[in-house]
């Protein structure tokens, strides 16, 4: 059987690695850098992902189509890409892979759907693909075999439901808890350590509560490079909580939290290059000092 033909925008940090897996596990993989940014172009060059020209040689090309994109981009993309299907009669398999409301993928569906292109509600918890790492991809709406076929290319597909939303649905519940705890530890700390009880707090927390200390020791640092992303992850959770009769308010904060933080100069690095606060603490001072300069 030959190779998947796997086409990815836009080869950010969870796309290109996501295309490196896929092309590592025997799958062709190709990309478009239209409006993307030469830190995109960059990355999608050293893992090896083919760029194309335009839209229309990219979905003529290809048997799966992945939107791993910012979630504020998410609908804008749909668009751009259903003309380029309409234009070309292609039918590749449209799969978005991103932190969307159920009522936002509704709507994405409604954009793909008179294309004639299957779609897949796909959602994408952990961590961008790396030996040792588990990447899983929830997937809902009628099955589509070539996107399941990437099982063959190491890619980890779950299918949960075949209603499509339920996947968003999903991940809009995990990303809220991940994300939104870790909104709220960092404001907290940030609250104490402006107070003057940083220390006392860290010290309590690794008596009592120390489990939860390794966690945001783990998972604080890592978040201010990606805030800008989780700006809009959080409006689409506060969507969903809105949807479901509960009060949206705690998402909405979050958002603006992120928001912030991603016109901080912690928010200004990029994952692969973090040299300003490599811990906790010092991300939680950094932040301490530019929230005395609003």
């Amino acid at each position: 059987m030959a190779a998947s033909r796997v086409a990815i925008i836009a080869t950010g940090d969870m796309g290109n690695n996501v295309g490196r897996l896929l092309r590592e596990g025997g799958a062709t993989v190709t990309t478009c850098l239209t409006g993307r940014s030469p830190r995109t172009a960059t990355l999608a060059e050293q893992a090896g992902i083919v760029a194309v020209a335009d839209d229309d040689r990219l979905v003529a090309a290809c048997d799966v189509f992945l939107s791993i994109i910012p979630p504020g981009e998410a609908v804008g993309l749909a668009e751009r890409i259903a003309k380029a299907i309409k234009r070309t009669g292609a039918k590749p398999v449209y799969v978005d892979c991103n932190a969307v409301s159920a009522e936002t993928m509704r709507r994405i569906a409604g954009i793909v759907g008179p294309t004639g292109a299957p779609l897949v509600d796909a959602g994408i918890i952990g961590p961008p693909p790396a030996k040792g790492v588990s990447t899983k991809f929830y997937a809902s709406g009628p099955k589509a075999h070539a996107f399941d076929r990437l099982r063959e290319h190491g890619l980890d597909v779950r299918w949960v439901s075949e209603t499509v939303g339920a996947a968003s649905l999903l991940k809009m519940s995990y990303g809220g808890l991940t994300k939104g705890l870790t909104a709220l530890a960092t404001m907290l700390m940030m609250s104490a350590e402006r107070a003057g009880v940083g220390a006392a707090l860290t010290a309590e927390l690794a008596d009592s509560q120390a489990p939860m200390l390794a966690w945001l020791d783990r998972q604080l640092p890592r978040m201010p490079p990606k805030a800008y992303r989780w700006v809009a992850e959080m409006e689409e959770g506060a969507a969903t909580l809105e949807a479901a009769g509960l009060p949206p308010q705690m998402m909405q904060g979050a958002a603006r939290l992120y928001d912030w933080i991603a016109r901080t100069p912690l928010g200004h690095e990029t994952p692969e290059n973090r040299n300003l606060a490599p811990t906790r603490a010092a991300m939680i001072a950094l932040l301490a000092k530019e929230l005395g300069k609003r």
